[in-house]
Order: structure tokens, then C-alpha cells, then sequence
């Protein structure tokens, strides 16, 4: 398989009150031609910082890239020119944000949002660019697509100005999408809506899937592979079947021991204990740590990122010493 994109060792830090705080800590993965990667963590994990630096959108003043090295399609986006790394963005990986009814333009046409990437990357003229955003728009399922081309954001609902986010991500046909928390605050009908059109798209255009979400529903259903992040630093990565079915690391496992499920009616559900720590104060050693009920005496030591079996990667030193640990041991 052809690796699409590959970051290592990359290193992220923003400005804060008190200096400067490392938000992505030595975080590497690829991920490969039409296959998902789930990148999982709570907020303030520093998934979205990852996926914001791979596409060169990170707020420059209050932020620093310090290390590492990010290849998309064989370019290092590092080491480019701002206006190569303009051409990248879009041509080869897009971004579907968060918060789309915040990442829209509220004063103009959503159509007309669409024929500007068209437009900036496929070299077409105006009118061939207003179609194309038509059919866009028609692709990702937006009824009567012709006439809504004309509407503005706030005539959408929240999942048809989600749909009009992946449109605008396809209009310059790429290799890659990264879809940042893409069913955020949308009800379970639509989420399913918006999960199915990303995972028939994918299939229609072979393209990759960088999906950055804290749910492990949405996880289960889409991945391939898995890469779990807390704290900035990556805690696991692997298969998505071999993380499911033998997670190494207790962050892991509480993740899906936190899940509800049918069996479980009328018992306490099952939560993860504090919060995540402060990027700008960190605890020694294992940043998971204090909110592990299986942290020892050697947890006060940074545990290295090992691979306990074949292409299975973790970050715990209770997994070293017993590779047998899962979910279910």
C-alpha cells in the first residue's frame, strides 16, 4: 500500500499566559491509499492541532511548529513554499472542520463557496465551476441542488451545512480528507447519514480518511486503523481489529469500557476518573498517570512507544511487562 501521508516526530507547541506548551508530542503515523485512520483521544488530546498542522492552518502567532516532519503526497509541507503548500492544501488533502456553520462564509452563497475552490485548483473557468458546484452538492445528497447552490449557511440545517462542508473539501478532488469531529452535535439519524456518505465517497474515489473523533462508536464503524492520543503523545496505534480486540493500554481500554451497552441497563456507566491534565503542567512520567487504576511505582517514568506485536504500538509500561494484557485479561 502506497502511504499517502506521513508525519514523524512531529512537535506542536501555542503560547500560553505562562510560555510556550507542547500540545503534540512526537506524534508519527501514516496513513495509506483509501484505507481510515481513526485518531481518538478526549478533547485536548491534541488531535485537531495534529490535523491542523498537516494542512499548514495553525494560528501563526500563537503557535510553533518545533520538530518533526509531515509528507504529503512525497512533499515535506515543512519545507515548502507557503504558496506550494496553497496548491497542496485542497489538491491533495482537504479539511472538513469541525464547526461548519463557523467555518462557512455567513455572506456568501454556499454554491458560491464551492466554486471558489474549483476555481483555485482545477483551473475552471466561472461557469463550468458554478455546474461543478452543483454537483457537488447533488453528491453529497443536498435535494433540489440547483436552487440551495443559492441559499446561505444559516438556511441549512446543522447536517446539510455539514454536507455542504464535504462538498466544499471535494472541490479540488483530493487525495486525502481529514474530517475533524464530523458528526459533532448532530443527532444519531444524521450522524449516520454523514458516516455513511464519508465511507461511500471513499469508496467511490478511493481516497484516504483521516478521522479525528472521541467516539468509539463512530471508531468501530469506520476504521481501519487506530491511533489513541492523550496528552499530545500517542498511546497506541495499530489495526483497528487488533486494537478492538487486544487493547494494550489502560487509556484504551477505559475509552471503551466507558461506552454504554444494552447488557449494562440500570447500572452506573462506567466513566474515566479526573480530567485530562494540563498541556502547560504535565505530570512526570506517564501523563495518564494519576487517573490510572493500574499505575505503579516505575508509571513515574516516561514509558517509550514500543511495538508488543506486529505493527501494534504501545505507550504503557504495564504492557511491556505483561504483552498478554487486553481488554479481557
Amino acid at each position: 500500500m502506497t502511504a499517502l501521508v506521513e508525519v514523524d516526530g512531529l512537535r506542536v507547541e501555542f503560547r500560553t499566559r505562562t510560555g510556550w506548551a507542547r500540545a503534540v508530542d512526537d506524534v508519527s503515523f501514516h496513513l495509506e491509499e483509501g484505507r481510515t485512520m481513526a485518531v481518538l483521544g478526549e478533547s485536548g488530546s491534541g488531535k485537531s492541532a495534529t490535523a491542523r498542522a498537516m494542512l499548514g492552518v495553525l494560528p501563526a502567532e500563537q503557535s510553533r511548529i518545533t520538530a518533526g516532519r509531515i509528507d504529503v503526497a512525497g512533499e515535506d509541507i515543512l519545507q515548502v513554499a507557503e504558496s506550494r503548500r496553497r496548491t497542496i492544501r485542497g489538491a491533495e488533502v482537504a479539511m472538513v472542520f469541525q464547526d461548519a456553520l463557523s467555518a462557512l462564509n455567513p455572506v456568501l452563497p454556499v454554491g458560491f463557496q464551492i466554486t471558489e475552490g474549483c476555481q483555485a485548483h482545477q483551473r475552471m473557468g466561472r461557469r463550468r465551476a458554478r455546474e461543478r458546484a452543483v454537483e457537488l452538492l447533488d453528491l453529497v445528497g443536498i435535494p433540489d441542488a440547483g436552487r440551495r447552490a443559492r441559499d446561505y449557511p444559516h438556511q441549512f440545517s446543522g447536517g446539510m451545512r455539514q454536507r455542504v462542508m464535504i462538498a466544499m473539501a471535494l472541490s479540488a478532488d483530493p487525495r486525502v480528507l481529514v474530517a475533524d469531529e464530523p458528526t459533532t452535535a448532530l443527532d444519531v439519524t444524521i450522524q449516520a447519514q454523514i458516516l455513511d456518505l464519508l465511507h461511500r465517497l471513499q469508496d467511490e474515489r478511493r481516497m484516504s480518511l483521516l478521522l479525528i473523533t472521541h467516539d468509539m462508536g463512530v471508531v468501530a464503524q469506520m476504521a481501519d486503523d487506530i491511533t489513541v492520543m492523550y496528552a499530545g503523545r500517542v498511546l497506541e496505534q495499530g489495526r483497528a481489529d487488533e486494537v478492538f480486540a487486544h487493547p494494550r493500554h489502560p487509556y484504551t481500554r477505559a475509552l471503551m469500557q466507558s461506552v454504554p451497552r444494552a447488557e449494562q441497563k440500570g447500572q452506573p456507566l462506567r466513566v474515566i476518573p479526573g480530567s485530562p491534565p494540563d498541556i502547560s503542567a504535565l505530570p512526570a512520567g506517564c501523563a495518564f498517570r494519576p487517573r490510572c487504576a493500574q499505575a505503579a511505582h516505575d508509571c513515574s517514568s516516561p514509558p517509550p512507544l514500543v511495538e508488543l506485536a506486529a505493527g501494534h504500538f504501545s505507550r504503557c509500561h504495564l504492557a511491556r511487562r505483561d504483552p498478554s494484557v487486553s481488554a479481557h485479561g
